[in-house]
């Protein structure tokens, strides 16, 4: 599957889209776990990172297919 990254995301993986061996319908907690485990850069940031599949937001629990568009977004802060 792959998953495009942006801002300190990208610049942590030094790329704007990764590649994970998901081929089987799975949630975004397991795929936060596997783009931990196949990119340990990025694995400090995977708890707090904002997900969207098919350009929606979505949570742990929700599902995602391998045919799905995902992208990672780092957490964000400002006033």
């Amino acid at each position: 599957m792959e998953i495009k990254l942006f801002a300190t995301l990208k610049e942590r993986a030094k790329t704007n889209v990764i590649v994970v061996p998901i081929h089987i319908t799975t949630t975004v907690r397991l795929l936060r776990e596997a783009v931990a485990t196949h990119y340990p850069a990025l694995a400090p940031l995977m708890q707090q990172t904002l997900v969207a599949v098919n350009q929606e937001f979505a949570f742990n629990d929700d599902a995602v297919q391998p045919s799905d568009e995902v992208a990672l977004f780092p957490p964000v802060s400002g006033g």
